[in-house]
């Protein structure tokens, strides 16, 4: 399920979206919780970044940044980044069709986020988080809530897959 091989010391994990302010963050400050949790904070390192480089610099959008706190978590340290495919990572994860088509397509390396959701229905289109930048706030919660179930299992995977992680 999870590509093997490391990077560097850290098994590191990109996070992609488009603008990297709404999805790709959330995912970033929920999965390094849920890592951190895990006891895997010193092995496993997670980053993210967007396609588009127009929100460099800038933090989360406020929604975004709202539903976190909210939920309880912190997200004040997020700034927006630029995929770089020449950064070294292990494993990234985006969140649609089209940011997969912008980094090159589906490799052993490149997945959606969602393939690793355990209510994921690719077959049905189901395996996009859903942008929701231009809704309203239930769609920040939706995106939330699947985000952590997917985080959720990710860990999973990675406790169970990776046993230089033990």
């Amino acid at each position: 399920m999870l590509p093997g091989a490391r990077s560097s010391d850290r098994y590191r994990i990109e996070l992609v979206c488009l603008g990297n302010i709404c999805r790709s963050p959330t995912a970033h400050v929920v999965l390094e919780e849920r890592i951190a949790d895990a006891g895997l904070g010193d092995l496993v390192e997670v980053t993210s970044s967007g396609t588009g480089d127009w929100h460099v610099g800038d933090p989360m959008d406020r929604r975004a940044a709202a539903t976190l706190t909210a939920a309880g978590y912190d997200a004040t340290r997020h700034r927006a980044r630029q995929y770089d495919a020449g950064e070294p990572v292990d494993l990234v994860l985006v969140m649609d069709d089209a940011n997969l088509a912008d980094v090159g397509g589906r490799t052993d390396r490149v997945r959606k986020f969602r393939d690793l959701d355990p209510l994921a229905s690719p077959a049905k289109g189901g395996s996009d988080v859903p942008d929701p930048y231009y809704g309203g706030d239930d769609g920040f919660e939706e995106v939330l809530t699947m985000v952590e179930r997917t985080a959720s299992a990710i860990v999973d995977a990675l406790l169970h897959e990776r046993p230089w992680l033990s």
